[in-house]
């Protein structure tokens, strides 16, 4: 495992992501900074830090540390932006950031959205890479690196290695909506809601005959709980706005969980139900 480039390290936001980014910094960095909106939202990372944590081997909470001032972070030598899929509040966050940490590499952790539009919108051509985990963060081992042309070469070979020395298998990929993962996994997903619709299976049976009879770790229906009704309809937006491929539209019945304020995982109720 290669050595960490990155002692000092912030993360701006307080979702699953950027909780899961903070508890995995926290294992080879000596301090990270948590970025929160509001104090209300301050509160519930630390709490949501407490238990990711310990999910990271070499994860310390110690180590983090929850702000809602961005002047907090001015020693980071990383910063990744970790809110939700909507361009203009990637920018405005994004530049806040490289005002605060005005020597620190920065991230974006975008799953649809051009990195290089968003570094054209803010300025940040030579500064901002795409850094693309997966959820959960702590368990998931691909991390697909975009890194735009006019991107300083150095930042690129400094993301690479931070990658490595927490664990995690940086892959190139080119600057197109979904990358690679998202752009073949979402078709995928979204058949398996439009079957469903056609034939009335219960959501546990399509999934178990993806998870049974490809050894898939979780089914397609499932899978979109996880990712969150709400978050997927954002990037299948992207997507279909990129390629024109009906396949990228989200379904109907993904569209009126949303509706009816069913997200999936994060709301107790999606294709299933949790308790």
């Amino acid at each position: 495992m290669e050595a960490n480039p990155h002692e000092e390290l912030a993360v701006a936001g307080s979702g699953a992501i950027a909780i899961g980014l903070a508890a995995l910094a926290s294992a080879g960095s000596e301090r990270v900074w948590l970025l929160a909106r509001s104090e209300e939202s301050a509160e519930r990372a630390r709490g949501a830090l407490g238990k990711a944590c310990p999910r990271v081997d070499g994860g310390d909470a110690g180590r983090i540390q929850v702000t809602t001032e961005a002047s907090d972070l001015a020693g980071s030598s990383l910063a990744v932006e970790a809110i939700v899929e909507e361009p203009d509040a990637k920018a405005t966050l994004l530049g806040r950031l490289a005002e605060a940490a005005p020597d620190a590499d920065l991230a974006t952790t975008t799953s649809s959205l051009s990195v290089s539009d968003l570094a054209d919108s803010c300025g940040l051509q030579e500064r901002l890479f795409g850094l693309h985990v997966f959820n959960p963060v702590p368990v998931m081992r691909l991390v697909e690196l975009c890194l735009p042309e006019k991107l300083s070469p150095e930042i690129g070979e400094r993301a690479a290695r931070w990658c490595r020395s927490v664990g995690k298998t940086p892959v190139e990929v080119p600057d197109t909506a979904g990358f690679v993962v998202n752009r073949l996994l979402f078709p995928y997903l979204f058949d398996a809601a439009r079957l469903q619709e056609r034939t009335g299976m219960p959501s546990a049976d399509v999934d178990a005959c993806m998870s049974l009879g490809l050894a898939h770790p979780m089914g397609p229906l499932a899978l979109l709980d996880l990712v969150g009704l709400d978050v997927a309809v954002a990037i299948s937006d992207a997507l279909y706005a990129d390629s024109g491929n009906p396949e990228h539209l989200a379904p109907e019945s993904v569209k009126s969980r949303i509706a009816a304020g069913n997200l999936g995982q994060k709301t107790g109720r999606g294709f299933h139900e949790y308790s």
